[in-house]
This record gives C-alpha cells, sequence and structure tokens, in this order.
C-alpha cells in the first residue's frame, strides 16, 4: 500500500468555532443579492475539497494500483497519488486562516487565545498520531506530522498575506535540499537526537522523521500549510479572485510538472535513470522510491508523488489551488447541489474520525480477503464512509474525535481567559 495523508483534523470552523451554516440559517447575513449566507459557498466548498481529498486517500490506500486499470479510473487512480496528500495540507493552511478571521492575528488577549486553542490542537495530535503510529500500521500515519504543521505555523499566524505567500513559496525552494540533511549529518548525532526523543521511545518514529525523513516532513510539507493560509485569506467568494486563482493554479501545475519533465527527460537522463532503477527494483521484488533510493539529482528533479520536490510542490499547489476553486465555485453557482452534497460535506467535516477508523480497519481487520478485490474494498470504504457520516452529522454537531479535540481546547481557552 502506498503512504498518503488524510483529512485536515481540524474541524472547519470560523474564528470563534461557530460551525458553517446553510443557507437561511438563523444568525447569518444573507447576500445583497442572493438571499443566502455571503461567501457560504467558499466555506462549504473547502469541505467539498476535503471530502475529495478523503476519497483520493481511500483509493491510494485501499485501492487498485492505477497500472492494474484502463481509462478513466486509472486516470483518477493516478491523479490521487500524492496530490490527495498535498491537498489535505493545503487545505489545513486554509482551515488556519479562517479559524483566524482571514486577517494576521495580533499578540493580544485574543491572538494568545487562539494560538493557545492551536497548540492544544497540535500537542493533542501528536499524542493521538504517535500513538496510532505505534499500532505498527503499513500506512504512513500523517496525525503526528499535522501536529508539527500546527505548532510551525503559530509563529506565521501573525505575517501579512504577503509573505506568507513567499515563506511558501521559500519553504518550497528550500525544503527539498533541507531534507536531505539526514544523509549527511553523522549517524552519530541522529543517534544522540533519537535517545532522547520521547516520541522515537514511543513509537519508533520521532522529531527527526516528522521534520526531515519521513512520509510527510515538515521541512518540504509546510510550503502548502503556508499556500493553504496565503488562500484562505483571500476573498474567495470573489468571481474575480476565483478567475485569477485558476490562472495561477494552471500555471504552478505547468511550471512543476512540465518542469521536471524537460529537467528529467531533455536537459538529463534522470528519467531514464529512474525508470531503469524502478524495473531492477520492480525484477527484484522490491518497490523504488525515490526519495529513499534516488539520487540527490533525482530527487531534486523528479516530480513523481512524493518525491517532495520543489517541481512537485508546486504543481501539487497547483492542482490542489484548481480542486479548491473549482468547489467553492460549484457550491457557489449551483446552491441547490448543497442539499446532495450534504453526505459528502459530512465526510469533509469530521475527516479525522474517518481517517483514525480506516487506518484501524487496515491495521486489524483483513477487508480484501472478505471483499475479494481492491475495487470492492474502495467502494465498500468511500460508501460506508459517506453514509455514516451522513448520519452522525444529522444528531451531533460534530464528528467523535472532533469534539473531543473541540472539548480539550475550549478547556485550555478557559485557562487563557
Amino acid at each position: 500500500m502506498s503512504h498518503t495523508a488524510p483529512a485536515d483534523p481540524m474541524e472547519h470552523t470560523t474564528q470563534d468555532s461557530a460551525p458553517v451554516r446553510p443557507a437561511g440559517s438563523a444568525g447569518t447575513a444573507p447576500g445583497p443579492e442572493t438571499g443566502r449566507p455571503a461567501g457560504a459557498g467558499r466555506m462549504l466548498g473547502v469541505d467539498l475539497a476535503r471530502a475529495l481529498a478523503v476519497y483520493g486517500m481511500f483509493a491510494v490506500h485501499v485501492g487498485p494500483s492505477p497500472e492494474s486499470v484502463d481509462g478513466l479510473p486509472a486516470l483518477l487512480l493516478e491523479l490521487a497519488q500524492g496530490r490527495s496528500a498535498s491537498l489535505f495540507a493545503l487545505l489545513a493552511g486554509v482551515s488556519l486562516a479562517l479559524m483566524c478571521g482571514r486577517a494576521p492575528i495580533e499578540r493580544d488577549t485574543a491572538g494568545r487565545l487562539l494560538r493557545a486553542r492551536i497548540a492544544t490542537r497540535a500537542v493533542l495530535l501528536l499524542v493521538l498520531g504517535t500513538a496510532l503510529t505505534a499500532i505498527g500500521s503499513t500506512i504512513w500515519v500523517i496525525i503526528p506530522y499535522y501536529g508539527l504543521f500546527f505548532l510551525l505555523a503559530l509563529p506565521a499566524l501573525g505575517l501579512a498575506t504577503p509573505a506568507l505567500a513567499g515563506l511558501a513559496a521559500l519553504t518550497a525552494l528550500a525544503g527539498p535540499v533541507l531534507s536531505m540533511a539526514p544523509r549527511v549529518v553523522p549517524p552519530e548525532w541522529l543517534d544522540a537526537v533519537a535517545a532522547y526523543d520521547p516520541l522515537n521511545q514511543v513509537s519508533r518514529h520521532g522529531l527527526i522523521e516528522l521534520a526531515f525523513a519521513g512520509g510527510f516532513p515538515a521541512v518540504t510539507w509546510m510550503a502548502y500549510v503556508f499556500a493553504g493560509m496565503t488562500l484562505g485569506r483571500l476573498d474567495l467568494a470573489a468571481e474575480a479572485v476565483r478567475r485569477r486563482l485558476v490562472r495561477a493554479g494552471l500555471a504552478l501545475t505547468a511550471v512543476g510538472y512540465g518542469g521536471s519533465w524537460l529537467a528529467c527527460t531533455v536537459f538529463t537522463d534522470v528519467r531514464a535513470t529512474m525508470s531503469a532503477a524502478a524495473a531492477a527494483a520492480q525484477a527484484a521484488g522490491v518497490h523504488y522510491d525515490v526519495r529513499y533510493q534516488g539520487t540527490a539529482l533525482q530527487r531534486l528533479l523528479t516530480a513523481a508523488p512524493h518525491s517532495d520536490s520543489t517541481f512537485e510542490i508546486t504543481g501539487n499547489i497547483g492542482v490542489a489551488i484548481l480542486v479548491l476553486v473549482a468547489a467553492i465555485a460549484l457550491l457557489e453557482k449551483r446552491p441547490r447541489l448543497r442539499g446532495p452534497a450534504t453526505p459528502l460535506l459530512a465526510v469533509g467535516t469530521m475527516s479525522l474520525t474517518v481517517y483514525v477508523v480506516h487506518i484501524l480497519l487496515i491495521r486489524y481487520v483483513e477487508v480484501e480477503v472478505y471483499l475479494g478485490s481492491p475495487t470492492a474494498v474502495l467502494a465498500v470504504f468511500a460508501v460506508a464512509a459517506t453514509a455514516f457520516a451522513a448520519a452522525w452529522k444529522r444528531f451531533f454537531r460534530r464528528g467523535p474525535l472532533e469534539s473531543l479535540l473541540h472539548a480539550a481546547t475550549v478547556r485550555v481557552s478557559e485557562l487563557v481567559r
């Protein structure tokens, strides 16, 4: 099974944690022309994009490989590889910006309260993710990485929007180089850090892995978070903003994937050497992963899923922008679709619960033995998650784990006040 990321563990909330309400709900201000809450499609569009990422996660974790099918299913399965993970991370940044009221937060009481709430969530995610990693799942568990992402985002919450965009670009450029630090640092130094790392003692996946060497290293993946924070500051309900973002998304996609193709095929022989290495690995019955088996040049130039190169990060951000804008525009322009889309939106709002349950099922239940094929497993996971989320949201405001996370942050809020 491949490794990817879960949906954003933080439910989609505004600064005061009020839920997003559908059109016509009390306490919302209707738009001057539409008679519905201004920007409701933007808010719900984030949940829809996150739900799509959940289904992409299922496809990567339990679905068939793209090579085993043909036509549109093969294309969709290939698109899910790596890109569903980066979409989750970008949406985490969007949610952080929306929690902060789409503006830099000040160093006043309200700012301290918000930082304390985010830090509390981060620590809880680190604890939960470490416990989930310790069960020995074959899937890279991203929850502890998310905890580190949120902690690293705290100093950036007060930055202006252009500074956030610059930070995303800088991370995308420098992060892939910095991620190679474990290759050049003396092993005894790494062992010394690991010996005093409590996360490493519990799960054998400590801070060095979370920051540099794991499936979603913060040194590169913070580019997605900062990019999402930048997007969350924008007025995504405005068509002019969305049109500019579509152009930006297309340009980033072309530069990322197209630039990598030129670099690997035209200017170097990286693509040929990687193909040969992958074929040799397959013949030996092992999986070839450029991040762990490739040369430094291969890692920096390829845009293969989870290569974490500047090219891949750039292309993935472009795709994530296009998906987010499409989801928002769909629900803004077609408000009648919000009703039929309610089950999908429910999945997007309780993704932490869905993620943890699916990890436990993969670890402790031989689902493919009972269902017969990866295609059947994928279908059952998608239908069951949607049905469960839709049923739960009819009676409860938040998902089970989202409720626990919210209760903990409320307690911290009371202490900070």
